[in-house]
């Protein structure tokens, strides 16, 4: 079965048989069938399981959602019956103890008593009796040696009252609740920008939502947990989860034919992102080219600007890969066109920029207004995203915006990129496409989709539509070149459409600046490895006519007072939001502005611009080679602490530091005025100042020197980085001029180079040279294959010898 058929397995019920009594594993999962409810463990690898319970037998044991690629194999586990009545199911990494069913009331949970009259008015105005919906299948999840990773107490599956279902369908909603000791830690779910790190004591509202508080919510239904082990909830409707109230965790669907969920057992953060990685699919690697840096802005509306912008950063030597050509650039919305008037050559336009070196972002949007020419064939065949009754949903547009195409249904999928292909890539050689209102940006709750309704499956259209482009580039350009595109929302195993995922239209403020770091850390966390933010952030704030910054501004802005207004401080806050933007998965500035560019912002800022941005590119070497391991592993390079850390409590809830890969921790400044920052350094290691190569100890907090030129940077002992040539452009060779040690402990690292364009990667091209520094030799190695640089003549640089 194909990717495209697995994509498109519907949630429906699926027979399965039953095993009665003990059973070898090697026939399938098992299945246990207790007074009309089902329980079914499905294993996908010895520290991968899945776990479905249901009241209603016909949907049991259907097929698994929606992102969700991994082939079952209950290889290597046993099903038997322990002396107490517990079905046992085990791996050589996990046990599975289901509690016998029906338990007798003495082995329930207790709640304190109260006399038989409270109880029979209790009854009487309120109904106390037993619960019919709610299940008592307790179930518990250990490592072999005992501990415990998760414990499941009880489960519903509540039948929608009658004028509530979908067209007269059966339908549920679904929940399970599971214990929540003190001590555990919670990461992922999505995009929360609250300003949340520990997800522990908050709700999740796990839906997409462009107007939540805060910025928009992203829901991308994977948690880990700091007990060793990551959940993923096998549901695509509206969910909520409500982490460490009452000693509690309580996940809940708003449609469901059963609960549903894979639990995933690791020693390690990495390892639970390699079980991720073979249900939901790789992380592919990115053109080479969109690991430098991307210049955009809200808009430029001409391919004249286009052209200047890349000539201007040319002229001054300041690296540049990506220009963005933004949205509102056709004649009218869903012509899938460019606006001749400001658009006269685009062919001839990325001619020239190509031979600067220069690559082009293309947003195209998915709505189609009424009146243009495939609007009547889109409505026709149902290819419009509409409500139950076949109306297409405006949503809050104007009619010159127009509904959203439906790409969950495959034709409607493979139109939508052949459009593109035919009308942007091959005529005008646009490079990447930006595929924004990937929520969509209507509610999808009321609508109706080629899967189903909009309520049943709110979540899985970023994964369809991204898929769309992803899988007609490979279709239609096999390995011949890499896919990038740029989306606003996502889901389960959408990360292997080749996909960058940005914090959506975020304010410009240093409220937001401190909220998104949290955001971008649980976000990756949830096995997105490909995210970042709007430098520095993409609405202004209305400012009032008297508007004063707290402190006295660090940068003078007051010769871009034309681009920036009354915002004094802006100029301040666009070079601190840069500097981190400088260790982003991938770095990208935007923003409505009039002008967004590194000189735009005054002659104070210019040249600390410039200082990062060439940083940036001095580090691709190191950048591209962590970008690689997450291709192998799953894992990200843009880390929370409690990835590294573990085992440090203090690690466990910083919300505003972070690795970058395995060497780098970054502690952005998120403060206006700003000169000094607190930073702890995890225990565990030495670590040094990357500014001053200072050393200092691990498992303490610091009071960092941050002026307004330096972001508080720290490596950690034994790290190896190699540095690459000053260069204008990542697609350019580049040679690796030095490689830094940081003694104090034995290091490796893996360099990987290749063409930076195709996919020969994914069939064992490029070359990997491992490093390892012999920490009591003082003396740093390195072998593997050929390399398009000479590493012996690279100038090895041994800091705290």
């Amino acid at each position: 079965m194909n990717r495209r058929q697995l994509l498109r397995r519907r949630l429906s019920a699926m027979s399965m048989p039953v095993l009665l009594g003990l059973a070898a594993m090697a026939q399938g999962p098992l299945v246990l069938e207790r007074n009309g409810r089902v329980i079914s463990l499905d294993p996908y690898a010895a520290n991968v399981l899945r776990i479905t319970m249901s009241s209603d037998k016909a949907a049991a044991t259907g097929a698994p959602g929606y992102g969700i690629i991994g082939t079952p194999s209950s290889e290597g586990w046993t099903h038997d019956r322990d002396a107490e009545g517990n079905d046992v199911f085990r791996s050589s990494r996990m046990i599975v103890r289901i509690a016998p069913g029906d338990l007798p009331k003495d082995k329930l949970p207790q709640t304190m008593p109260l006399d038989a009259l409270n109880m029979q008015l209790r009854e009487h105005y309120f109904g106390m009796g037993a619960n019919p919906n709610l299940h008592n299948d307790a179930l518990l999840v250990t490592t072999t040696d005992g501990k415990m990773l998760l414990h499941m107490r009880t489960w519903m599956m509540t039948p929608e009252a009658q004028g509530a279902r979908e067209s007269g369908e059966k339908t549920y909603r679904v929940s399970a609740t599971f214990d929540s000791p003190s001590d555990e830690h919670y990461y992922g779910l999505g995009q929360q920008q609250k300003g949340w790190m520990d997800l522990h004591d908050h709700q999740i509202r796990c839906w997409h939502d462009y107007g939540a508080i805060g910025g928009e919510d992203v829901c991308v239904p994977f948690m880990l947990s700091t007990r060793g082990y990551g959940l993923i909830w096998d549901n695509p409707s509206k969910t909520t989860v409500d982490l460490g109230f009452n000693d509690r965790n309580v996940w809940s669907s708003d449609v469901g034919d059963r609960v549903s969920y894979f639990v995933i057992a690791g020693e390690t953060s990495d390892e639970i992102y390699q079980g991720y990685r073979a249900l939901t699919g790789v992380t592919h690697l990115l053109p080479r080219a969109t690991y430098g840096y991307i210049q955009s802005k809200a808009i430029y509306p001409t391919q004249e600007q286009i052209l200047d912008l890349a000539k201007h950063y040319r002229e001054k030597k300041l690296p540049l890969d990506v220009v963005v050509v933004d949205f509102l650039n056709m004649t009218r919305q869903g012509e899938l066109d460019l606006d001749p008037k400001r658009w006269p050559d685009p062919a001839a336009m990325n001619r020239q920029l190509h031979a600067m070196d220069v690559t082009t972002l293309l947003s195209v949007w998915p709505h189609f207004a009424p009146g243009t020419q495939f609007y009547d064939m889109l409505l026709s065949k149902g290819w419009l995203i509409h409500t139950p009754n076949g109306k297409p949903d405006m949503g809050w547009f104007k009619d010159v915006f127009g509904p959203n195409i439906d790409t969950t249904n495959p034709e409607a999928a493979k139109w939508w990129w052949e459009k593109i292909r035919d009308r942007y890539v091959k005529p005008y050689g646009f490079d990447y496409l930006w595929l924004d209102e990937t929520e969509p940006d209507i509610d999808p709750a009321n609508d109706v989709f080629s899967i189903g309704s909009g309520k049943r499956f709110y979540n899985v259209y970023p994964l369809f539509h991204t898929a769309s482009v992803y899988q007609g580039f490979r279709r239609d350009f096999g390995d011949s070149r890499r896919v990038m595109t740029l989306a606003r929302a996502s889901y389960l195993g959408a990360q292997s459409n080749g996909t960058v995922f940005w914090s959506s239209d975020i304010v410009s403020t240093w409220d937001m600046l401190k909220r998104s770091i949290p955001a971008g850390l649980n976000f990756t966390a949830s096995g997105m490895p490909y995210w970042d933010t709007d430098v520095a952030g993409f609405f202004s704030p209305a400012l009032p006519p008297d508007y004063h910054a707290e402190h006295k501004p660090l940068i003078d802005g007051s010769d871009v007072r034309g681009t920036i207004g009354n915002y004094e401080d802006y100029p301040e806050l666009f070079v601190r939001w840069f500097e981190w933007g400088a260790f982003h998965p991938v770095m990208r500035a935007h923003g409505e502005r009039n002008h967004n560019e590194v000189w735009s912002y005054g002659k104070q800022a210019e040249p600390i611009l410039a200082k990062y941005l060439k940083l940036r590119y001095q580090l691709l070497p190191y950048t591209y080679s962590v970008a690689y391991r997450s291709y192998q592993t799953g894992a990200p390079y843009m880390r929370a602490l409690f990835m590294d850390f573990p085992g440090d409590p203090k690690a466990l809830d910083i919300p505003d530091e972070y690795m970058y890969g395995p060497a780098f921790l970054v502690a952005p400044v998120t403060e206006q005025g700003a000169t000094h920052r607190m930073v702890y350094l995890p225990a565990g290691c030495d670590w040094y100042n990357y500014w001053t190569n200072e050393r200092l100890h691990g498992g303490q907090t610091i009071t960092a020197d941050a002026p307004i030129d330096t972001l508080p940077l720290f490596v950690r002992a034994g790290s190896i980085v190699p540095l690459g040539s000053e260069v204008q452009s990542a697609q350019e060779p580049q040679a690796i001029v030095s490689v830094r040690v940081y003694s104090g402990a034995v290091g490796t690292f893996a360099l990987f180079q290749d063409d930076g364009k195709t996919y020969a990667y994914e069939k064992g091209g490029g070359s990997v040279t491992n490093f390892t520094w012999d920490d009591a030799a003082q003396q740093l190695r390195h072998s593997g294959g050929s390399t398009p640089t000479d590493l012996d003549n690279a100038n090895v640089v041994v800091i705290g010898r």
